[in-house]
């Protein structure tokens, strides 16, 4: 087997797509806070593919993790020389196997704060960017504001800290930028939060002007912040990706990245010095992201939703069983036509029944083995974002939210922690132990969960809202997760 680092590139077997570029000519242009599977199955990917036509050169990755647990990111690429394996998984269990080398170096931030800084400060850095999670941008589920009360703001916000947070990171960059007369660079955050460009804005802004009023409005006047809409089913890497890349590639990476074939990034056009010409390799680069946005919102995330608690009560643990039983996806294909459909915009050029068919096959692709218990994670930052801006928009229009409902309902019953069969369930969440302790009362007072008003508001006080999830929970618990499908799909 050989070990994949630069010197090894060559050794490796035709069956393997490597770098036609040479890597020593590739200079950092980019600052990536977040090096997940994601970001390297995705933008990573999209900026390898133009370095092998012989462009974007000057845009090499430089890969920031601000988690305690990012340190193992940081020595697996190390020790690779930043190279890493992308493989897709095709439905008919083919592999493609392809090295990516857009990425240059990595810097851990709770080990070197000032090295990260300086390397956003640098005139060569001319795009942060970011794959932080919903979370990651420390925003009220409910008001939307950014919360100043969060322990390492504050810390951050102190005299002469060094930073823990990205927006401490990037904010002190841009500061630095400022004093010292470099034009600042652009924010661009790729995950999936809608308006991401937009949130990122407010959420760094306010960081900045609760530092200081003045570098708040110069960053709020000069800095972009593009929206973009991505979209890669990107499962977590398992022992057995790493064990089955050796044994077909004969190639030993620490941490490979699995993915579908399928890949979309829709970018909104608005930088200050320059970026990469994504339209090369596939990127749609357009003046409104929004559209886009949220048909993938609505449709593929807030899908997944659909299928994941109902999945995992019912016995499933991976998206593709799921999607295969014709119960799951009968129910999926009526929450994205008669539910979701109705609240998106129109979308010149777009065939929402093919897309919507598409979903339904990706999920259902069995060599991906995206688990159902990653689809129910966040849930608390998933839910309202993707889920809830659904049920808000049928009710003020008076159409049918029995489906979304439902979802809302499996998710409560899911926080019990315990499915179908009596096992239990490892529920992750940032708020899991407050959910945990609301859905233990469930039984006893049925609409305890959905009065939670950080991430409900107001929707209980709904009566066409409470009645159908009363009526989707109460299913639940005495019938079980299929039987309230099947009720579902009659009505």
């Amino acid at each position: 087997m050989i070990h994949l680092d630069n010197a090894h590139l060559e050794s490796l077997g035709a069956d393997i797509a490597t770098p036609d570029y040479d890597r020593k000519a590739v200079t950092e242009g980019i600052v990536h806070i977040g090096v997940g599977g994601f970001h390297r199955a995705h933008q990573a990917m999209y900026l390898d593919a133009l370095m092998n036509r012989g462009e974007a050169l000057d845009w090499g990755i430089v890969g920031v993790g601000v988690m305690p647990g990012d340190r193992r990111m940081k020595e697996a690429l190390a020790a690779q020389d930043h190279l890493y394996t992308l493989v897709m998984k095709h439905p008919d269990g083919r592999r493609e196997a392809r090295v990516i080398g857009a990425m240059l170096d990595y810097l851990f931030a709770p080990e070197d704060p000032e090295a990260v800084v300086e390397r956003m400060a640098n005139p060569a850095i001319r795009i942060v960017s970011l794959t932080v999670t919903e979370g990651g941008y420390n925003f009220h589920p409910v008001s939307g504001e950014f919360d100043l009360d969060n322990p390492d703001v504050q810390h951050d916000l102190a005299p002469e800290a060094a930073p823990k947070t990205s927006f401490g990171l990037v904010i002190e960059a841009l500061r630095r930028r400022r004093e010292r007369g470099i034009t600042p660079f652009t924010v661009m955050s790729c995950d999936n939060i809608q308006g991401n460009g937009d949130v990122a804005r407010k959420m760094f802004t306010a960081f900045a002007h609760a530092r200081d009023a003045e570098l708040g409005a110069w960053v709020e006047a000069e800095v972009p912040f593009p929206n973009s809409m991505v979209d890669r089913i990107t499962p977590v890497t398992t022992p057995e990706d790493i064990a089955e890349l050796g044994s077909q590639f004969g190639v030993e990476d620490a941490w490979p990245v699995v993915c579908e074939p399928f890949t979309q990034w829709v970018l909104e056009d608005r930088f200050v010095d320059g970026r990469p010409a994504f339209e090369h390799v596939g990127v749609q680069v357009v003046e409104d992201v929004e559209p886009y946005e949220l048909m993938k919102l609505r449709l593929l995330n807030a899908s997944h939703q659909a299928l994941a608690y109902f999945g995992y009560l019912a016995g499933y643990r991976y998206a593709h069983e799921a999607s295969a039983d014709p119960l799951f996806e009968t129910f999926l294909l009526d929450y994205m036509t008669q539910e979701a459909t109705p609240t998106l915009a129109p979308l010149p050029g777009v065939d929402l029944d093919d897309y919507r068919r598409t979903l339904i096959a990706r999920f259902a692709n069995p060599e991906v083995k995206d688990t159902l218990a990653r689809l129910c994670a966040e849930s608390s930052d998933r839910i309202p974002k993707w889920m809830l801006p659904v049920v808000r928009a049928q009710l003020e229009m008076g159409g049918d939210i029995h489906r979304c409902a439902a979802v809302v309902a499996s998710w409560a019953r899911y926080a019990e922690g315990v499915d179908e069969q009596g096992e239990a369930i490892t529920v992750v969440d940032r708020l899991k132990d407050e959910l945990m302790a609301i859905a233990a009362q469930n039984r006893d007072h049925s609409t305890v969960f959905i009065e939670n008003r950080e991430l409900f508001g107001d929707l209980a006080e709904n009566a066409r809202f409470r009645e159908a999830y009363l009526a989707a929970l109460d299913s639940l618990h005495r019938l079980g997760s299929r039987a309230t499908l099947e009720a579902l799909i009659k009505d």
